[in-house]
């Protein structure tokens, strides 16, 4: 029994944390940057306010995780985000093809408690905070009204990834909320005037099939929409949860301080919108629906950007522009919103997404705070335009920048540097380095392992597929859309194709034959198309266009294309990545496809991806600082099967050599080793002239990274990606069995051996995925 005697005033409990860094919010960039820094060797607390993790992406909001793959939609092959959002990704997808977004919830905690370096508080929200300086941070206070404990949290770094950027605003960091003007940095995208208007905030809601009538009285709050909501004639049965984004309200206000006021807006809009489904008698199918769930608190999308050394602009996206300093990267449109939202009246876009030819770099320097010496920034508030800021908000982009943030703590603490020193040139050479052996992409930069053994070994395998053909399977599909078959054009050495004399091993004859089906004669457009830039995969290049007159019945199609010759026309292109082979729609024509798959050779469409407006072709009426082109996309599984072909001469672009390139994923090429078809127990060696001792192997595998993985919504029809092997054994020069892999699914695989082991050699026996796809690997490292 607790009997205590009454007194003036009591304090709550209170409990002192010290750590190396404290991480202030709970979302995907707030989680990816803690686990990045507790795996890196510091001690982290990681602070929400929420009880739960995920932030926009967890069981109260519901919107799925989304970066550069833009829902396939765009044209940034390969570019889902790795190290540990990929991680993330591609576990949930294991477990929860179905998109429960309770079952990504859990994925997040567990992957969270499971470092012991992380001390995780959560329903624990910051209110105040000391400094030591003017410009730096001692402490934070924060509570939790679950427990009633107050926390003093001390670190000598801190990173607000918090959202609305509650550290940074106590801690005085400059910051920005609303437009530039188009004149303060040049972006033609940017209003003439800046003004204060944002983007606002979302809510959604689930329904369900009672298998009865069900009745509904709405509350008294709820609006009319039919009176409120312009647009109230879009709301149907068939859509909710984050399909319902454009429930949007909030952009002329002041999205911190009156969130709770455009809560309620929403609440009234949503109730409403159930109303006029359920008793407007428009809607007989909603008979047996039930409102299943309606989100509690709103998906933030803008509020505060705090500014760094380097701001982020619209012509860092559009240009691609390559920064020394890039730790990260985006490909998500520029995607702008209008400040009214759901209240937008009939015939005004309900947002304006711009997209990029290809992916583009993050600078370190839009991680940290300018004025605040140790205060990193991760998620929508690094520094960066409202324009840029369009792009650079979303959840995985956001949360491949706090994995950056995370490892740069590990390295100011390791080198007792602060943010901005850390920006040094040597110092950002070896973070890029640290961050891609976790499997972080990071745009022109490769990794360059002075310390993996593999770099000094022979390399062979029992194998190596060279790509001769792609055989047909089924039945001849009509030719409704344009398709393009990425072919890999590489030299012997798996280089790309470049124009310097004497480059013999090039291919400068590229022979292709198929085999189209017409239903009466006609004609068939075929081109030969690259892109404009080597790593990009816009094919905004027309090298040769070809008519060929076509027969009734099967047609036999030699195609020869001369790269080396047509590449003469263009003098400002140095290199060349993918081919593309397209062949131009036509409804009387037919052709096959191949149901084998490969890693690095991917069919694309000219089609139709609203959701991310995506129209065909992209087509500014206006000056707005973007580029006009196609939109050539891979469709999901089970379709986007590639063309059935065959290729002279062959195409030997997967090489053993490949796992050593520094490239974890395609980029201008496959980079991966893969085994031949017809070979039936591959293997990769590894020899070294004299004995190394090894202790860790890591290997990298194909989870495809052209798949956006959304969390939440959609079903998916696979819980594995098809390319990735899943069996591993690793053998001595004893031929002894020293490691296993079984049933992988991971990107990443690191193997941390019990006891080192002395050998000569490494034989990696691996397994094909299905008798359809051929293994392969991306990257071996040793230790």
């Amino acid at each position: 029994m607790i009997k205590a005697e009454a007194t003036a005033k009591r304090a709550p409990k209170s409990v002192v944390y010290n750590t190396d860094l404290v991480v202030v919010g709970g979302g995907l960039s707030g989680v990816c940057g803690a686990i990045t820094a507790a795996r890196a060797g510091i001690k982290v607390a990681l602070v929400t306010d929420r009880p739960v993790l995920g932030g926009n992406a967890s069981s109260e909001v519901r919107l799925w995780v989304l970066g550069a793959t833009s829902h396939m939609g765009n044209n940034n092959r390969w570019a889902r985000e790795g190290g540990v959002i990929d991680e993330l990704l591609v576990e949930n997808m294991y477990r929860n093809p179905d998109s429960n977004p309770l079952i990504f919830d859990t994925i997040l905690l567990e992957k969270t408690i499971s470092e012991p370096n992380i001390t995780l508080l959560l329903n624990t929200s910051v209110y105040d905070l000391e400094k030591s300086s003017p410009d730096t941070i001692a402490k934070l206070y924060a509570f939790c009204s679950q427990n009633s404990t107050q926390y003093e949290l001390v670190a000598p770094l801190f990173c607000d990834a918090s959202g609305d950027g509650i550290v940074g605003f106590l801690a005085g960091a400059a910051f920005r909320m609303g437009a530039e003007s188009r004149e303060e940095f040049g972006e033609k995208f940017a209003p003439s005037k800046e003004y204060g208007e944002l983007l606002g905030h979302s809510l959604y809601f689930y329904s369900k099939d009672a298998g009865k009538p069900i009745t509904y009285v709405p509350p008294g709050f709820a609006h009319d929409v039919t009176q409120k909501v312009p647009k109230f004639r879009s709301f149907n049965t068939q859509e909710f949860g984050c399909k319902l984004w454009w429930i949007e309200y909030g952009g002329r206000l002041d999205t911190v301080h009156e969130t709770e006021a455009i809560k309620w807006e929403l609440w009234k809009v949503v109730y409403g919108v159930w109303n006029y489904i359920k008793n407007s008698g428009r809607f007989p199918e909603a008979e047996n629906l039930t409102l299943e769930w309606v989100g509690h608190i709103p998906g933030k999308r803008e509020s505060r950007r705090f500014e760094g050394d380097y701001m982020l602009i619209q012509q860092d996206i559009v240009e691609q522009r390559t920064h020394f300093d890039d730790v990260a990267f985006g490909g998500w449109s520029i995607d702008l919103h209008p400040s009214d939202g759901v209240f937008s009246e009939i015939g005004q876009s309900s947002c304006n997404q711009w997209h990029s030819k290809g992916i583009y770099g993050i600078p370190y320097r839009c991680f940290y705070s300018k004025n605040i010496n140790n205060l990193f920034m991760a998620g929508r508030i690094i520094s960066a335009s409202h324009v840029a800021f369009g792009s650079s908000r979303v959840m995985a982009t956001s949360a491949h920048g706090g994995q950056a943030v995370g490892m740069a703590a590990k390295m100011c603490i390791e080198k007792g540097l602060l943010p901005r020193q850390l920006s040094e040139p040597q110092h950002i050479a070896f973070l890029q380095q640290e961050l891609l052996k976790t499997g972080q992409h990071i745009p022109n930069v490769i990794l360059e392992d002075s310390q993996d053994l593999v770099q000094k070994a022979t390399i062979s395998a029992s194998s190596e597929l060279v790509l001769e053909e792609l055989l047909p399977a089924g039945e001849p599909q009509r030719l409704e859309f344009s398709v393009a078959q990425m072919l890999p054009v590489c030299s012997s050495g798996c280089t790309i194709l470049t124009k310097k004399e004497g480059d013999l091993q090039s291919p400068k004859i590229i022979k292709t034959i198929l085999h189209p089906y017409a239903d009466e004669p006609t004609e068939l457009e075929i081109e030969l198309r690259i892109s404009s830039r080597a790593d990009n995969h816009t094919p905004d290049v027309i090298l040769e266009k070809r008519t060929i007159a076509l027969q009734k019945g099967r047609n036999c199609v030699h195609l020869e294309f001369d790269l080396m010759d047509a590449l003469k026309d263009y003098p400002d292109l140095e290199s060349v990545g993918y081919a593309f082979l397209v062949l131009q729609k036509n409804e009387k024509v037919k052709i096959q496809y191949s149901d084998q798959r490969i890693t690095g050779i991917l069919s694309v469409f000219n089609t139709i991806n609203e959701a991310v407006s995506n129209y065909g072709k992209q087509e500014p009426t206006e000056d707005i600082g973007v580029d006009t082109f196609e939109f050539w996309c891979p469709q999901r599984r089970p379709l986007g099967k590639n063309l059935a072909l065959k290729v002279e001469p062959a195409l030997p672009a997967f090489q053993a050599g490949n796992v050593r390139n520094g490239l974890q994923r395609p980029t201008r090429q496959p980079n991966a080793w893969v085994a031949a078809y017809e070979d039936k127990n591959p293997f990769l060696l590894l020899k070294w002239a004299e004995k190394q001792r090894i202790s860790e192997i890591v290997l990298h595998f194909d989870t495809d990274f052209d798949h956006p993985m959304e969390t939440v919504l959609m079903a998916h029809p696979e819980n594995e990606m098809p390319f990735c092997v899943k069996n591993v054994r690793i053998l001595n020069d004893k031929k002894e069995v020293i490691a296993e892999i079984k049933n992988n699914h991971q990107s990443q695989r690191r193997i941390v051996l019990a006891q080192p082991v002395d050998t000569q050699s490494l034989t990696l026996q691996i397994e094909h995925p299905s008798a359809l796809v051929p293994a392969a690997l991306l990257e071996v490292r040793c230790y």
